[in-house]
């Protein structure tokens, strides 16, 4: 569970209730709307599945999960990891690492090490890797692009609403109602934004984080399984892994 997410979302609706609450509490039910809702939400949707193939569309929904449900992966945890194999390498040989396989979790670091056991050449094990991780980080791009473009499409519906609420306000002009024919007009350009800057594009900019964290660990884990293949020394293979890891996140000893 990713709880800046949750406790920042949470906050940003708490927040919005809040600003109402101190001015009139028993307005608040006026900030709810369901063709606002409805035409917010399914325009956007509409829009992105005309820009987009539908199963991409679909397949967004997955992605956006992981904003609020990740495991970080711990990039110390893959070193020690690392510099653990390259001990058993370099002391029982590159073919030994077929014994401690069942203790490798990550699946790219298992298939690196695969490829080195099979005597792939370290040219050949370097350009599959690093094709896996442009791969991945171009798939992980794309869906946030996605998001990125609902963001955009959501507050354009928002005033679409508005003009509509205006359009059939004016209408059935009543002088005595146009204050809340106003205000209720006026909410589908509210949903908009907060659908845009509360939820839709904070979501892609955690899953672009989360990409570019990943893509880092994929980063250390290639370096990783090359060093071991060439046989270096563990201590160096670690010191050199570790430039990877911001100097304030390192542990003391681990400094270089």
């Amino acid at each position: 569970m990713d709880r800046g997410t949750f406790i920042g979302l949470s906050f940003g609706v708490a927040m919005l209730v809040g600003v109402v609450a101190l001015n009139d509490i028993r307005k608040i039910v006026m900030f709810w709307d369901p063709p606002s809702v409805l035409l917010v939400f399914g325009g956007a949707l509409a829009a992105v599945m005309i820009a987009y193939p539908l199963e991409d569309v679909l397949g967004t929904f997955k992605y956006m999960k992981v904003a609020f449900f990740n495991q970080r992966i711990n990039p110390m945890k893959t070193i020690d990891t690392i510099v653990s194999l390259a001990e058993t390498a370099r002391r029982d040989g590159l073919l030994s690492l077929e014994n401690r396989m069942g203790e490798v979790s990550d699946p790219f670091l298992a298939v690196g090490l695969r490829m080195a056991m099979d005597g792939m050449t370290p040219d050949a094990v370097e350009r599959t890797m690093t094709t896996e991780i442009e791969s991945v980080n171009a798939r992980h791009l794309y869906y946030k692009s996605i998001l990125e473009n609902i963001g955009k499409y959501a507050p354009a519906f928002g005033m679409m609403g508005t003009v509509v609420g205006l359009v059939l306000m004016l209408a059935d002009f009543d002088p005595s109602t146009v204050g809340l024919g106003m205000a209720v007009a006026l909410l589908t350009t509210l949903y908009g934004a907060l659908v845009a800057n509360l939820l839709v594009l904070p979501m892609a900019d955690k899953l672009g984080f989360l990409n570019e964290f990943e893509m880092t660990n994929r980063e250390i884990t290639m370096k990783g399984v090359l060093a071991i293949q060439a046989a270096e020394n563990p201590r160096n293979i670690k010191t050199n892994l570790m430039m990877y890891i911001p100097a304030n996140r390192r542990p003391i000893e681990s400094e270089v």
